[in-house]
């Protein structure tokens, strides 16, 4: 074993982790889409 194997530093499931991520940069894109879609329907 290397030494990063034996010194982790986050044992935490890595799904999780990417799980989060996804959702939250889900959230951010649909965020810029409901704010578009605002101000198509006010400029209109």
């Amino acid at each position: 074993m290397n030494q990063f194997e034996e010194n982790v530093q986050s044992n935490r499931n890595d799904a999780v982790d990417s799980g989060v991520g996804f959702i939250v940069s889900f959230g951010f894109f649909a965020t810029m889409f409901i704010i578009a879609t605002v101000v198509q329907l006010i400029g209109s």
